[in-house]
């Protein structure tokens, strides 16, 4: 027996295999954590364009909040303002349009002037141009112009994940055709990293993104003056 057992204590047959047992495990995690890593980076970095793309497609297409084009600078007791004058600082207007529902909701934001006395009307029509392309209505395809919207970058956006302000600029003048130029914030809200791997083996769950926030000046893009 003394025999035996001393033999069972020098035996090392089988010890690869215990090694590789332990070994493999944490050579599975790093690797997908490198991949998760990469992957992680990807979504991120499709996700700022795309917030990039909006805010661009924003300042030069037909605006969410639809009274923006009718004001005209006589607002808020400016009745008596000069056509072509500055914009007058009164009529700091600002506006926060949400496509969490259809259609998008816009109100006041606090400290501003907000709706000047217009209605918060909105418009879906003009969210689904940013968020699909022009004249789309779904993610996937190119419209008749062949530009993309937001999710022909990042296809898990959705109107919902876009918010988007009109602030105040002081560009444009009274009885501007086209209404006030404003300043263009828009928002990426509620994404989430997606795991490829590590969600089976350590179950985890989606990380939420923070916000993207852009910044654009509104844009005239017409060739000519009004006529």
């Amino acid at each position: 027996m003394r025999r035996l057992a001393c033999g069972l204590l020098r035996d090392q047959s089988g010890a690869t295999l215990v090694e590789f047992t332990y070994i493999t495990p944490l050579f599975l995690v790093l690797t997908f954590g490198l991949v998760e890593f990469g992957n992680a980076f990807w979504q991120w970095n499709q996700a700022a364009k795309a917030a990039e793309l909006g805010a661009r497609l924003a300042a030069v297409s037909d605006p969410l909040w639809t009274a923006l084009s009718s004001l005209k600078g006589t607002e808020n007791g400016n009745s008596n303002a000069v056509a072509g004058a500055t914009w007058p600082a009164s009529d700091n207007y600002g506006v926060s349009c949400s496509g969490a529902t259809s259609p998008p909701t816009c109100s006041a934001i606090s400290g501003t002037a907000g709706l000047v006395g217009q209605a918060a009307t909105s418009s879906t029509t003009a969210l689904n141009n940013i968020v699909y392309g022009r004249g789309q209505t779904s993610c996937g395809a190119l419209g008749a112009d062949h530009f993309p919207g937001m999710c022909d970058l990042f296809r898990r956006i959705t109107p919902a994940n876009v918010i988007i302000e009109y602030r105040y600029s002081g560009l444009g003048y009274v009885m501007r055709p086209e209404g006030p130029i404003p300043t263009i914030v828009l928002k990426l809200t509620g994404l989430t990293f997606q795991f490829v791997a590590l969600n089976k083996l350590l179950g985890l769950s989606a990380i939420t993104m923070p916000d993207f926030k852009v910044t654009i000046t509104g844009e005239d893009i017409k060739s000519a003056a009004p006529s």
